[in-house]
């Protein structure tokens, strides 16, 4: 019979399997990377959480030390996010699952704009990396964000 000590090992490695196993891969919540659309190097870190059912996204760190003070300088007038500093900042909400693998229905400011645009994140290459699209009316661009955490 194995010692007591192994036993609580034994216990607290399928208690850990357990627990690692109930996260979904494919979730969006966790902390990803963003890529600088002309570098293609990490921009930004942005943790992406989840609250009764809606997603939503804070800027966690930016790459670039001369920009860690950056704020919000060209958000609308009344947009309370104006002149705040862009780590820290909610810059994903209300984003609902719509389809497997699929969040939309929510919005994203891009800080260094001050535009609001409509958001939908997939989750794509086994949880590894997830496609941001904003768009305006019919008009938006794609960036890949990749899984830090």
């Amino acid at each position: 019979m194995p010692s007591l000590p192994s036993r609580l090992c034994l216990a607290m490695f399928v208690a850990g399997v357990s627990i690692s196993a109930l996260a979904d891969p494919m979730s969006p919540v966790g902390a990803w990377n963003t890529i600088d659309d002309e570098t293609k190097k990490p921009k930004s870190t942005v943790r992406i959480t989840e609250k009764d059912g809606v997603i939503s996204g804070t800027v966690e760190k930016i790459v670039d030390p001369a920009k860690q003070d950056s704020k919000c300088d060209k958000c609308a007038a009344d947009d309370p996010r104006k002149g705040k500093p862009v780590i820290g900042m909610t810059i994903l909400s209300g984003l609902k699952k719509e389809a497997d693998n699929v969040w939309a229905g929510g919005s994203i400011l891009d800080p260094n704009n001050g535009t609001t645009y409509a958001a939908k994140v997939t989750v794509i290459d086994g949880g590894k990396k997830l496609e941001m699209r904003g768009s305006f009316l019919f008009i938006g661009r794609t960036q890949t964000w990749i899984r830090v955490e």
